[in-house]
């Protein structure tokens, strides 16, 4: 599973990190994560918005930090 946090490091990017990572832990899954702070790759996804969730190339959140129960829900779909 690949992951990719978009997002150029605002406190709602740390959010969504650590709410990612509890998330993982508590479903006990493994993942590759990735840091995108590259605006124009940011922009290729369609996202204005920060932060950005991506799951294995599908878009699951933009523009809010989803709560760790949201983000466990996207992982086991």
């Amino acid at each position: 599973m690949i992951i990719k946090i978009l997002g150029t490091g605002c406190s709602k990017c740390g959010k969504l990190e650590k709410n990612l990572d509890k998330a993982l832990n508590e479903l006990d899954l493994q993942a590759n994560i990735l840091k995108i702070d590259n605006l124009a790759e940011i922009v290729g996804y369609g996202i204005m918005s920060t932060p950005g969730l991506i799951i294995d190339d599908e878009v699951k959140s933009v523009g809010k930090v989803p709560s760790v129960k949201e983000i466990k829900k996207m992982l086991t779909k």
